[in-house]
């Protein structure tokens, strides 16, 4: 039997091709993602490393907890802490540690690293040991700074250049007095580094004379827990805490890899997707497959072949289709996770650089997904065949499933369909998270449920296109009829494309309807012509706020000042605003009393309200970041939104009770006297100096960042699915190549009786349309369907949220899957048309 197999796989190259195609792709797909994520996931690692070399033993200060109405507070790391940190028996030596935000501008003044990679810290001494000079001299002063050798490579920079860059907003032009090495991990990224002297990094980051960590070194023969534990022992308790290298580099592998779990799972998710719709591809292969081999098993059969035999034969084939097909399919998914992974660069996402990662469990999986599936798929049809009498075999009396066969089949189907419809009806009456897993559980057991009605589905739809194919003569009626003869088959082709079409067309729907429901509340809640903020959303320099009410054209400004205070036993962010000009600059609808806002009155969102209890005219006391407390009154409870809500409060009253270094402006918003235009926009920019590191953005130009991130999410979104609608083309090619097969002394009389190549072609593109646009539909159907439940979920939580339906983007789908129907049908038309007459009429 062993023999009969692979005799019988090699006899049918054509069709071996064809089945191998089918569990190629979708095996390609997996192991795909497998490197895409393995890659990425590398890469952020190392972007994300951070060199122990120098550091055994980390002090960082311990914060403090809230209690009562007192903040807690983080201790400062100061110089005598430092000196202490040396002086522990088995210390060798101890560097303080200074980091934040620095943005460096190239010569063409675009900023270095995207924003979110640009760090600054603090070089410590004349020779830091983390930092080796390639070129030049350690920066001394204000005036000075050294760069790490990448980001000059790749901007161009030398020593004695002057760079422009920005730490918090206002522009520096110092000199380069250096140029170093680093194994920072972003720096490999394409982030950059700047240092600092020490003084100056504590001037510019707002900390003068503190750290933010102290690297102690130990001595030879002394180990990392010895270390801790002599600094355990000698620094401050309750204040300050010790941590081993090892401990760090461990927590720092743990942190990457749980944020790299929901990629990682995320991409699997449209891998199962892909293998949901191959799988349909390969039994439905394996069905046709094995029907044509009826005789020649019931032959097998007769001979004295068990049933188990018959089964294994078919098995057997199978594992030697999944086994090729696992191993093209590994090959050309190492090209489809490079190629992933190159379009997110294209669309503009910031990805690390790293090597492609291709590990051993990925080549297991490509080969265990290959294997395995083509084999389950296979045992179905294989186990349905050798239960056939081989009598009745041979002499072609069993028939094919009927209408009446299917009965059972719809009635499990209608029950899957109407009882995914009533959870994800019952999920969109939840709120929020709690919706999120039973609207999942609805979903999967509505498309189950579907898949299982389609052959009764396809009927009355495909019935529906009878008056358009009229207009074909006999190849249209014969399309139709051969579209809706075998409901399965036609069911297994269909689901491929709707369960792609599905989740396009459920994607571009939220997508759509989330970017208007943003746009509406920017527009709603925002009157300012222009928000300014750092360009990866750090804080601002308070002085930014001072130099834009200066400018010319400017009528009025407000920032935006989170500061932490304590509330009734609870921690609450104030939001500090210029009180004379805040309602100028929003529009927010008040629900209870009047938007007013300075000396002790506040005004407070709905949601705050509603968890103190408070309204128009309700009192309480703050505790403030210095200790102190005040007495504030609520003037006004309006509707917050996703942009505005909390407890604003006057900046006259805020400010006093915050350091000065502590003083920073999330956003400043701007209102000009000729609105949002080209002329005001370059005023605003070019009274902050050109600040690489600053954004000026208008209302429209939030619109656009908006529509920028959900056309880069949904483009990624069409990469990756795409992938599904191509395993549906092959499938759609198989099926009509099969049935061709399986009709040719139907066609050949056909051709007998005066119907021409001509009318052959057409009539087998046709039933490829048909079929297709079957599918699209359902697809597009079902998407629109878990777009709108979806939103209905968002809507709890996003008051501005409203459905909006893509009529454009659904058309093209719609033409999609025509094209799909259209292209698939090309080689097994031809393949129909040149069938000899007489030798189809006399083929069995």
């Amino acid at each position: 039997m062993f023999r009969t197999a692979l005799r019988n796989v090699l006899a049918h190259k054509a069709r071996l091709l064809m089945t191998v195609l089918a569990v190629m792709l979708g095996v390609a797909f997996v192991s795909g993602t497998l490197v895409f994520t393995n890659t990425i996931s590398d890469a952020y690692q190392n972007s994300s490393a951070k060199g122990f070399d120098q550091v055994d033993v980390a002090v960082g200060a311990k914060y403090q907890e809230d209690k009562g109405d007192t903040l807690g507070k983080t201790p400062d790391l100061t110089r005598a802490l430092l000196d202490q940190s040396a002086a522990v028996p088995g210390a060798a030596s101890a560097i303080g540690v200074v980091n934040g935000f620095t943005a460096i501008a190239d010569k063409d003044d675009k900023l270095i690293g995207g924003g979110f990679q640009s760090q600054g810290g603090n070089y410590w001494g004349d020779k830091d040991p983390r930092y080796p000079l390639k070129s030049g001299s350690a920066p001394h002063g204000k005036g000075e700074v050294a760069i790490d050798s990448e980001t000059a490579r790749r901007a161009g920079y030398k020593v004695g250049d002057t760079v422009r860059l920005s730490v918090d907003g206002p522009v520096l032009n110092p000199k380069i007095s250096g140029i170093f090495t680093t194994d920072d991990g972003n720096v490999a990224a394409g982030g950059s580094l700047a240092l600092f002297d020490t003084a100056t990094a504590q001037k510019l980051f707002g900390k003068p004379g503190t750290y933010d960590e102290i690297d102690v070194k130990a001595k030879a023969g002394t180990s990392q827990s010895e270390l801790k534990a002599a600094l355990d022992e000698a620094l401050p308790k309750g204040l300050t805490v010790a941590t081993t290298g090892k401990e760090l580099a461990d927590d720092q592998a743990r942190a990457i890899a749980s944020s790299m779990s929901g990629l990682r799972q995320g991409l699997l998710v449209f891998a199962g997707i892909a293998l949901f719709v191959g799988t349909f591809i390969i039994a439905n292969t394996f069905t046709m497959l094995v029907a044509q081999r009826t005789k020649e098993l019931a032959l097998l059969r007769a001979v004295g072949a068990s049933r188990r035999q018959v089964t294994r034969s078919v098995l057997i084939e199978a594992f030697v289709v999944g086994t090729a097909a696992g191993v093209t399919g590994l090959v050309a998914g190492v090209g489809i996770g490079a190629g992933l992974r190159s379009l997110m660069g294209t669309l503009g996402a910031t990805v690390p650089d790293g090597p492609l990662v291709i590990t051993p469990s990925t080549v297991a999986a490509a080969l265990a997904v290959g294997i395995v599936i083509t084999m389950l798929a296979a045992w179905l049809p294989g186990r349905r065949a050798a239960k056939i009498p081989p009598v009745a075999a041979m002499s072609s009396v069993h028939a094919q499933a009927t209408t009446r066969s299917l009965v059972l089949r719809n009635t499990i189907g209608a029950l899957f369909s109407a009882a995914g419809v009533a959870v994800v009806l019952a999920a969109t009456t939840m709120s929020g998270s709690d919706g999120q897993a039973p609207m999942g559980l609805g979903a999967v057991l509505l498309i189950i449920g579907v898949f299982i009605l389609t052959p009764l589905l396809s009927r009355p739809l495909i019935a529906a296109t009878a008056p358009a194919l009229r207009a074909f003569g006999v190849s249209g009626k014969l399309a139709r009829q051969n579209s809706v003869r075998n409901p399965r088959r036609t069911a297994a082709t269909a689901s491929a494309l709707m369960i792609g079409l599905t989740l396009i067309t459920g994607m571009t729907v939220m997508a759509g309807s989330l970017q208007k429901s943003i746009d509406k509340m920017a527009s709603a809640a925002v009157r300012a012509d222009y928000v300014v903020s750092m360009a990866n959303g750090n804080e601002l320099s308070a002085d930014v706020g001072e130099k834009l009410a200066a400018t010319k054209g400017v009528t009025a400004t407000s920032p935006l000042r989170n500061a932490p205070s304590r509330i009734d036993g609870e921690t609450e962010y104030l939001t500090g605003v210029n009180g004379a000009a805040i309602g100028r600059l929003t529009d927010l609808k008040v629900d209870n009393g009047t938007f007013e806002v300075g000396g002790d009155k506040v005004v407070v969102d709905a949601n705050t309200a509603k968890t103190h209890g408070w309204k128009a005219g309700s009192a309480f006391t703050v505790g403030f970041e210095d200790g102190k407390k005040q007495r504030l009154t609520v003037a006004g409870v309006y509707e917050g939104n996703e942009l505005i809500r909390g407890i604003m409060l006057d900046l006259t009253t805020l400010a006093p009770h915050q350091k000065a270094a502590d003083a920073a402006d999330m956003q400043v918003m701007v209102k000009t006297s000729d609105g949002a235009s080209g002329a005001a926009k370059d005023r605003l920019e070019k009274a902050l100096g050109d600040n690489p590191a600053i954004k000026v953005q208008s209302k429209q130009d939030l619109s656009d960042d908006i529509a920028k991130m959900f056309t880069l999410m949904l483009n990624m979104l069409y990469g990756l699915l795409a992938m599904a609608v191509i395993v549906a083309v092959l499938g759609v090619i198989n099926t009509l190549a099969m049935s061709v097969f399986e009709r040719s002394q139907e066609i050949g009389m056909l051709r007998a009786i005066g119907l021409d190549r001509t009318g052959i072609k057409r009539m087998v593109r046709l039933e490829s349309l048909v079929i297709s646009l079957f599918g699209g539909v359902l697809g597009i159907g079902l998407g629109v369907f878990f777009g709108w439940a979806a939103g209905e979920l968002i809507g709890t939580k996003m008051p501005t949220y409203e459905l909006v339906l893509p009529w454009a983007r659904m058309t093209v789908f719609l033409l999609l899957a025509a094209t799909v129907g259209i292209l698939a049908a090309l080689w097994p038309a031809r393949r129909a048309a040149r069938l000899n007459m007489l030798t189809a009429i006399k083929s069995e």
